[in-house]
């Protein structure tokens, strides 16, 4: 879970000023009841899959650009496959953090900003992620009223941690729409990025068998916001979830999880 309205934070950099935009999500995770046999099975402790993650997203804009993170907590599963209580609160922990630059607003110019990136993480299982630093261009759009808004990224990524490759580069994609004045909104992102994982073998192209050398995920979401309801305006409430694509990202090959959520934003 990322990137919930990064497109719009994106968007606003041609506004001179924007409020702080904060938003809090829980996710309720099916991929342990979906993918439960052999190498796929997402049950078991060395899975890493999570029963339910909490988001924290923050965004808030400046004269000179934008300030974007958020961080995920993953919480383990409370009941084991043998049905006793397993419970154990937080078990790994993701953090990204982002700033655009944009030092040339109101020229043509204005709808390409420099994207600077930090990535990371703790989980009880694996340790430490590999820290991930990013650089590069973004290209944003946005219409009128700000309905729809999409960026694109083109970066040049350091993993220090990684022992094959420690130069590597990422695209990432993130749109977003609402729709039905504003009751409806379908957003999302996608990330195709470079980043040997010698753990994760037998992958389409990897032709020395040393492990996945290509990462994709996506996860677009849909959301029911109860503040476009009459009478509710003041109800910053959200139902909805999202789908989890993903293909050597989980585990070897391609992965389908959705979830079930509730936002609010603040």
């Amino acid at each position: 879970m990322k990137k919930f309205f990064f497109s719009a934070a994106i968007a606003l950099l041609a506004m001179v000023s924007a409020n702080a935009q904060t938003n809090i999500q829980l996710h309720f995770d099916t991929g342990r009841y979906i993918y439960t046999k052999g190498v796929r099975d997402l049950t078991k402790d060395g899975a890493n899959r999570q029963f339910l993650t909490a988001t924290i997203e923050h965004f808030n804009a400046d004269r000179f650009g934008s300030n974007y993170f958020f961080v995920d907590l993953d919480f383990a599963s409370p009941y084991g496959l043998d049905g006793k209580s397993l419970w154990s609160g937080v078990r790994g922990a993701y953090t990204e953090i982002g700033r655009e630059w944009c030092f040339w607003k109101g020229t043509k110019l204005e709808d390409l900003s420099f994207h600077m990136e930090y990535n990371g993480g703790l989980d009880r299982y694996s340790g430490s992620y590999n820290d991930a630093w990013l650089f590069g261009p973004t290209y944003s759009y946005h219409n009128a009223d700000y309905s729809l808004t999409a960026s694109l990224s083109a970066l040049y990524k350091i993993i220090p941690g990684n022992a094959k490759r420690k130069s590597n580069f990422q695209v990432t994609g993130v749109w977003g729409y609402h729709f039905f004045n504003r009751m409806f909104s379908f957003t999302g992102f996608f990330d195709v990025w470079q980043e040997n994982r010698p753990w994760q073998t037998g992958a389409k192209g990897d032709k020395d068998n040393d492990g996945t050398d290509f990462i994709f995920i996506s996860e677009p979401q849909f959301w029911f916001n109860l503040n476009a309801v009459e009478g509710c305006e003041e109800v910053n409430l959200s139902f909805g979830g999202e789908v989890e694509l993903s293909n050597n990202f989980l585990g070897t090959g391609f992965f389908c999880v959705p979830t079930v959520g509730v936002k609010y934003t603040f």
